[in-house]
């Protein structure tokens, strides 16, 4: 069977330990985790994490079993395909000399990014968007000279039903 990319979100008491049971979960069986976001919910004493892992059915089946296991977690979600709002945030640090730097404002301004700080010698652009914006985006910058990059990784919410 082929493996997937699964996003999976859950509710979890917002208690210390918690996302070490979760994440003892996934590498104690082997599973890599792709990319993982933790942050309290309009209710502090819920938080929401949101897991990425490549991993056939089966298998994901079985993760989600493990996980609605323990105590902690109240809600759980696999959240892969179109049911769901799904975003990335990335910083980027980009090299901006002065014979590249309106190219880059272009780049920014087609992507509806935007620079959040500014040196003699790069820009820190902000963008928000799908996993594949945010690859288009790193891809054009790339020949102007990534420094540094930050990303969230996948954070995603269920779509309501209208």
């Amino acid at each position: 069977m082929t493996e997937e990319k699964h996003i999976l979100t859950m509710l979890v008491d917002n208690e210390p330990g918690v996302l070490s049971r979760i994440v003892g979960l996934f590498s104690g069986r082997g599973f890599n985790i792709e990319s993982l976001c933790v942050a309290e919910t309009i209710d502090p004493l819920v938080s929401r994490i949101t897991i990425v892992t490549k991993a056939n059915q089966p298998l994901v089946e079985q993760i989600e079993k493990q996980l609605r296991k323990l105590i902690n977690v109240i809600k759980l979600r696999d959240l892969t395909g179109s049911g769901s709002v799904q975003r990335e945030m990335a910083l980027v640090c980009v090299r901006a000399k002065p014979e590249n730097r309106d190219e880059i404002l272009r780049i920014v301004d087609i992507f509806r990014c935007k620079v959040v700080d500014v040196g003699p010698e790069y820009y820190i652009i902000e963008a928000t968007g799908t996993e594949d914006k945010m690859k288009a985006l790193i891809n054009l910058l790339k020949p102007m000279g990534i420094k540094k990059i930050a990303r969230t990784g996948t954070i995603a919410l269920f779509r309501e039903p209208h």
